[in-house]
């Protein structure tokens, strides 16, 4: 077995770039997340409403965690901004 040595990056610039990708991929994953929770709202919403009862407290779930991932979301695109300021 062979062990892949990993090098730490050494540079500001380095350190930026790859808090930069890291910082995209947060926020691409915040906007899965968000896509997925509005895509769900739309399944439930086709039920019947006896059905829709039934899933009341997962829907209410849901809206709790959308709005959190939104949230997120946003402070994760200030710290993006931030980064790409600091990279220009």
């Amino acid at each position: 077995m062979t062990d892949k040595i990993v090098e730490t990056p050494k540079t500001r610039e380095e350190i930026l770039a790859m808090s930069l990708e890291a910082r995209e991929a947060e926020v691409m994953h915040y906007q899965i997340n968000i896509d997925n929770y509005t895509l769900a709202f739309e399944e439930i919403s086709k039920l019947p409403p006896d059905e829709r009862l039934e899933l009341a407290a997962f829907t209410e779930q849901l809206h709790t965690l959308y709005a959190s991932e939104k949230l997120e979301q946003k402070k994760a695109t200030i710290m993006l901004n931030v980064i790409k300021r600091q990279v220009e």
